[in-house]
């Protein structure tokens, strides 16, 4: 087992030859998406089905962060982290049957262009957006990237960092590729490409994971009783082993009392539900998937189709990551700073190779190279996901603060840019990453959404059902809730907690000591949503309410309102004046000669998928449709959510199935 596999040249063919199909699979797409309009390049023109909408919202879920965290958090603790996964499926229902019906009916683009419409004002708006930006950044794409630098490094034998940096960047470069030069069209069909691939990369090596121990009860039993780290490579606390499996290790349900479990069973089932609503419900990079839906039915049946997929995270990246301990116990479990320093360059664990170890060891020449091409099919999905989203948020929420009367042209290069602006951040935090270890890499991620979201996910609960709130009480309940959150996150990065058998003193006050050790951070989560609701409703009575009028369409209970909406306020006047006026100009420059386009302008423009005829101002058969009254647009706007009876039966009926499914494996394994 000790016999490590080095990538052959097959594995090597066998990985070009996957960026080679996936690298086709979206050049075409985007070749045939309609990239000359906003609505094509940011929501493929609301024309995707159900498969690769489901399986979009997997991919772009599933990055490298989660072979790498949730295999290395199977390893060091068992199947808790799992209920992570198993949450979502009844999220993912809420989601379709909630919040995207009343996201198509308000017909935006992005999550706080709803709330602007929601509210009004712009303060709201901008600083979602803005924290959507930072969570990005420091939170997606700094873990993916780190998780994708942990897997090659180790996979390819990189001892330096050249290698390992030039493999980061050509995948950020061609991760970007995707996304300024096809739009969601091209993010989407790529997913789906890659999602058949990571499934079947998985599977074959949870087969072999399993088969490596003897078989599912033989992990269990061999993972209980025979995976704690032989004594030269572990420390001791208190005469137990740093390192040793914990009792819980195969349940999801564990202990409230502090100290005693890792994820008390309160914390996951109301402060988890409350960060997944947030993650799933009003994250962009989820959200626009479901968006671009061709109706109620293919937007349901997506989230179905994901809510399915996400049955199988706890047995394609758990369990193995479980076998991965049996089989390589004093690698994966150790728990001495000098032997890890040795195996993965972290002084606090190397449960995160857990995967890593899996692929190269046991995976013969050519599957090796598909695996290694799954862990980087899952980190550009994600990445690609991110770059369409976050170029979405700055170039409708942002970006449009900043010019009032944009074209569609203008928009659509602002959003190209910002890619590669942010791609500039991603390869800047490279180094950083290098230097941050983090034995459990996927708590890392949890802990801090936890201190962020859940005052977002209170707001978008009291939108969508509670009409009485108002733009003063939503803006200083998310203040509250920030200021609350950081406060936990400064603390807990400030004063982190003595590593176990390190023999350091705890020198932390003795409140911050209670505060961070007896209030977990699901259970802290679950406060600051109470908080949040709390202020946002009470100032939201104090002030005056938003009259109905301007709420048609904008709530779960008007989502089918066919009355024109009033605009929110005298600035959404304004902005809808000026659009337009815009779409005016653009017809009228539609029916003048344009003088032909030459030389580097014509190809940037064919890169960037923007007409060579004209203008470039939208797609011809955009421009062309009939321009509808505000009373013709508010009863389109309500006939989309829509449905045929019988599909709307059949969808109805697999997500009650779906649910039940996930009832009994939470039972099963509670």
């Amino acid at each position: 087992m000790e016999t490590r596999n080095q990538p052959s040249y097959i594995d090597f063919i066998v990985i070009a030859l996957y960026f080679i199909f996936v690298l086709g699979v979206g050049l075409y797409s985007s070749y045939r998406s309609k990239r000359s309009s906003v609505a094509g390049y940011f929501l493929a023109s609301r024309k995707m089905h159900w498969v690769p909408v489901g399986a979009s919202l997997f991919a772009s879920n599933i990055g490298s962060g989660h072979f790498i965290g949730l295999a290395g958090s199977g390893a060091a603790s068992g199947i808790g982290i799992a209920a992570f996964e198993l949450n979502a499926i009844f999220v993912l229902m809420i989601l379709g049957w909630i919040f995207v019906p009343v996201y198509m009916a308000a017909g935006v683009y992005t999550m706080p262009e709803y709330l602007r419409l929601r509210f009004g004002g712009q303060r709201i708006r901008v600083y979602l957006a803005v924290l959507a930006l930072i969570l990005y950044v420091f939170t997606k794409i700094s873990a993916d990237l780190y998780a994708g630098a942990l897997f090659i490094q180790l996979a390819l034998g990189f001892s330096g960092d050249e290698g390992l940096y030039g493999s980061i960047l050509i995948l950020l470069a061609i991760a970007a590729l995707f996304t300024i030069a096809g739009g969601l069209t091209a993010v989407i069909w790529t997913d789906f490409v890659q999602t058949i691939l990571m499934l079947i990369g998985a599977i074959i090596l949870m087969v072999l994971s399993l088969n490596a121990v003897g078989g599912y009860n033989e992990l269990i039993r061999r993972y209980m009783e025979e995976s704690d780290p032989s004594p030269n490579a572990t420390l001791y606390d208190k005469n137990q082993s740093c390192g040793a499996v914990p009792d819980n290790a195969m349940h999801l349900f564990r202990s409230i009392v502090p100290g005693e479990s890792d994820l008390p069973w309160t914390g996951v089932i109301f402060g988890l539900t409350i960060s997944s609503i947030w993650y799933w419900c009003s994250d962009q990079v989820i959200v626009q998937r479901v968006l671009a839906s061709k109706n109620m039915c293919n937007a349901k049946g997506g989230c179905i189709l994901a809510g399915y997929l996400k049955l199988l995270p706890m047995y394609l990246l758990v369990l193995p990551g479980m076998a991965a301990r049996v089989l390589f116990t004093d690698r994966v479990a150790c728990a001495h700073p000098d032997v890890c320093m040795e195996v993965c360059g972290s002084k606090t664990g190397c449960t995160n190779i857990a995967y890593a170890e899996l692929v190269i060891r046991l995976m013969p020449v050519g599957l090796s190279g598909l695996l290694l091409a799954v862990m980087l099919a899952a980190l550009m999905s994600s990445l690609t996901s991110i770059f369409n989203s976050s170029s979405t948020i700055f170039t409708i929420d942002i970006w449009t603060r900043f010019r009032k009367n944009p074209t569609d042209t203008e928009l659509l290069i602002v959003g190209r840019v910002s890619v590669v602006v942010l791609l500039g951040v991603s390869i800047l935090w490279i180094p950083i990453l290098q230097g941050f270890k983090v034995s459990q890499l996927f708590v890392y991620i949890q802990q801090v959404s936890n201190y962020l979201s859940p005052p977002v996910t209170a707001v978008y609960l009291l939108a969508i059902f509670v009409p009485r709130t108002n733009e003063p009480g939503a803006f200083w309940g998310l203040m509250t809730g920030l200021i609350l959150g950081l406060f936990r996150f400064v603390l807990e990065f400030s004063f982190p907690a003595p590593h176990c058998g390190f023999n350091e003193v705890d020198n932390r006050p003795e409140w911050i000591k209670r505060f961070l050790t007896d209030v977990h951070y699901l259970h802290y989560g679950i406060g600051l949503f109470v908080v949040t609701l709390i202020v946002t409703y009470g100032i939201s009575l104090l002030t005056p309410p938003i009259d109905p009028e301007k709420l048609h369409r904008l709530t779960f209970w008007t989502k089918q309102s066919p009355l024109v909406r009033e605009p929110i306020d005298d600035q959404q006047k304004i902005i809808n004046a000026q659009a337009q006026q815009n779409q005016d100009r653009i017809n009228q420059n539609k029916r003048q000669p344009q003088p032909p386009i030459m030389g580097w302008r014509k190809l940037l423009n064919c890169i960037c998928g923007l007409n060579n005829e004209g203008s470039g101002e939208g797609s011809e058969e955009e421009t062309n449709q009939p321009q509808l009254s505000p009373e013709e647009e508010a009863i389109a706007a309500a006939k989309f959510l829509d449905e045929n009876k019988f599909w709307k039966r059949f969808v109805n009926g697999n997500a009650i199935l779906l649910m039940t499914i996930g009832i009994f494996v939470w039972a099963y394994y509670a």
